[in-house]
């Protein structure tokens, strides 16, 4: 099983990032702030860099580590890639599967079904542990809804069938979202789904998450040898990593929403983490995007036991399973994909 290694969050803005032995140097104004040794690293994410140097691009690359930049708001903007690495073998299959409407449906179709299961069971336990606090048959409506719809994906017919389930799955299941928060309400309300810029607290936190999954799906996908920009539901666009966000589906909202919900209820992030720009954008500050950091590092570290492996993984590493589980059903080592379902 693979290793799961820090990942060095650069949270301040105009830092640049150089090498000086085995040792990655954080400085700002040609002043070093702080080192980190690479055989401590798996990856290096930096928000609002002022650069990077030729050799510590080098460096990570020749030793895959990841080197990835987002702008100070938490956009991805760029990955330092080498030479594409991998069985052609696998990716020629990954591409014959892609370029097939039924044989893509049928992957597709596993992945929605498992978004929708456990969205499901995100308002199951806020219906086991908060009932007093919530109206329990609305969730309880709603849950229904999501069991049906599960089942209707398994059974679509064509992937427009299955967008047009997930699409009204997700007006569902964000309708009851605000619910879910229980404390800080007067400072975290949540109406509906918007991006692009975010314009409140909790949609710059969803975003956040999201755009941080993802990035984990997209290096787990490489590191089995998959394509990442080549996917089942999400079609082919130049620079959209359509793979990643075919997997990603499955842990939004147990690894991101209910996370996002934890730091709401729990208090580890607070409005001061925030700021309104005058286009109406709403964005963590520097502390607060630390601070987000911080935690989700945390929630990387928590184990659980994989449902299909029954095995005790970190979250953290679930994208990794997952990614390794699709690689093996294009090799034939398995009838279909098993996709993560969360309970």
């Amino acid at each position: 099983m693979k290793k799961l290694l820090n990942t060095l969050y650069i949270t301040t803005p105009d830092r640049y990032l150089s090498l000086d032995g085995e040792c990655a140097v954080i400085s700002e104004n040609h002043k070093e702030i702080a080192r980190f040794p690479l055989h401590n690293l798996e990856r290096i994410m930096a928000f609002g860099a002022a650069g990077a140097s030729p050799a510590l691009m080098e460096k990570c690359v020749s030793e895959n580590r990841e080197l990835i930049f987002f702008s100070r708001s938490g956009k991805f903007m760029a990955r330092v890639e080498g030479e594409i690495c991998g069985n052609v073998l696998l990716r020629r299959e990954q591409y014959r599967i892609s370029d097939d409407p039924e044989r893509s449906l049928s992957v597709a179709k596993n992945m929605i079904a498992a978004k929708l299961y456990n969205c499901r069971w995100t308002l199951e336990r806020t219906l086991r542990d908060h009932a007093a606090r919530i109206d329990t048959e609305l969730f309880s409506q709603k849950s229904a809804y999501l069991k049906t719809a599960s089942e209707s994906a398994l059974a679509a017919a064509c992937a427009d069938s299955l967008r047009g389930i997930e699409g009204e799955s997700a007006t569902v299941y964000y309708s009851v979202f605000n619910d879910m928060i229980l404390q800080q309400k007067d400072d975290f309300c949540f109406t509906v789904r918007n991006r692009r810029p975010p314009l409140d607290r909790v949609n710059a936190m969803l975003s956040f998450a999201y755009s941080l999954c993802t990035s984990m799906c997209c290096s787990a996908l490489e590191s089995v040898g998959l394509d990442p920009y080549v996917g089942f539901l999400h079609t082919d666009r130049p620079g959209r990593r359509s793979l990643a966000l075919d997997l990603v589906e499955e842990f939004r909202a147990p690894m991101c929403d209910r996370f996002v919900l934890t730091c709401i209820n729990k208090k580890m992030i607070s409005k001061e983490h925030f700021i309104e720009q005058e286009d109406g954008a709403v964005l963590l500050t520097d502390d607060g995007r630390r601070e987000f950091l911080r935690n989700w590092q945390l929630r990387k570290d928590d184990e659980i036991t994989h449902p299909f492996l029954k095995e005790k993984v970190k979250w953290g590493l679930v994208p990794y399973v997952q990614a390794l589980l699709l690689a093996r059903f294009m090799r034939g080592d398995l009838d279909d994909y098993p996709p993560f379902l969360w309970k």
